[in-house]
């Protein structure tokens, strides 16, 4: 997807330089999301160090007294925190040394000045949702923090360009909340994905870009292809590439991997839009016998 929009956002580069890019990108897009996902755990970690400053005062006030580090201390977060095979992983690209204790205090104090977390500290039986939504806010607080902006851009000169792609992929873990051990396996950049799926599937959706638009924009009835979100588009003709592309993966599952997509990286509108338009495509394709699927309960699929 990072790829197919760059290419929409600089005509002159060509396929060569784009599938290179691509190569080197999904290792670094996966250190970058690793380097996200450190920071968070441990800016929510801090409220233990929080809770300890407090209770040690001299004079503790009440709150200070009653003050539980609840934003760790939950089963969700502590499938995180007590999962020794990320830290491990953590240590393998060098990340812990990348962020310093001060950082991670600036994060985290200025989340404690935000409504969302004097709400969640004051509710005193916090559901599973609770605390996704809380510690929702608390990522979007730490990568709206200029100490952040500076210390990403740092280590990471590609992170606005990545940005989009790691964000909705840390909301996706967030909203998973408790993880197995093994959880962040689904996003390691494995040899097959590159080169069997993702390498054939930016090559098709590159080379058949006439031919897609070709198959979409009648789907569009009363919209203009050119005011569809960029993104939008961009998924759009990725899943029907998909769909004609890869015989072994279900319909069903490529459309529905294709609306969660839309609903993660593009507008607030763009789940029902793109779900709406691959439905009727799908259902054309299959009429017209563009897609063919083999393997025992993949037809129709």
């Amino acid at each position: 997807m990072q790829m197919l929009y760059t290419m929409s956002r600089d005509k002159l580069v060509d396929l060569e330089t784009i599938l290179s890019r691509y190569r080197a990108s999904v290792h670094d897009t996966y250190e970058l999301y690793l380097f996200n996902l450190l920071l968070f755990m441990r800016t929510a970690a801090y409220s233990r160090i929080d809770a300890k400053r407090k209770k040690s005062k001299h004079l503790p006030s009440e709150a200070d007294k009653n003050f539980t580090p609840k934003l760790a201390d939950n089963p969700l977060m502590t499938s995180l925190l007590q999962n020794q095979s990320i830290f491990r992983l953590f240590r393998k690209y060098n990340l812990e040394e990348k962020l310093e204790e001060d950082q991670v205090r600036r994060f985290y104090a200025e989340f404690t000045e935000s409504k969302e977390h004097a709400d969640f500290i004051e509710k005193p039986d916090s559901t599973a949702e609770d605390y996704k939504e809380v510690l929702m806010s608390l990522y979007k607080t730490c990568i709206n923090n200029e100490t952040f902006i500076e210390l990403v851009s740092d280590h990471y000169p590609l992170w606005e360009e990545d940005k989009s792609l790691v964000v909705g992929t840390i909301k996706k873990t967030i909203k998973a909340l408790p993880l197995p051990e093994n959880f962040y396996e689904e996003y390691e950049p494995g040899a097959e994905t590159i080169e069997e799926f993702g390498k054939v599937l930016l090559i098709s959706a590159v080379q058949k870009e006439e031919a897609l638009l070709e198959i979409i924009s009648p789907a569009l009835k009363n919209w203009d292809a050119d005011r569809v979100a960029v993104i939008d588009m961009i998924l759009i003709k990725m899943a029907i590439t998909e769909f004609m592309t890869f015989p072994s993966i279900p319909t069903k599952v490529t459309l529905n991997e294709y609306v969660e997509l839309a609903k993660i990286y593009s507008t607030d509108k763009s789940k029902d839009f793109v779900n709406g338009i691959l439905d009727r495509l799908v259902k054309q394709l299959m009429e017209e016998g563009k897609i063919e699927k083999t393997g025992r309960g993949l037809v129709g699929n």
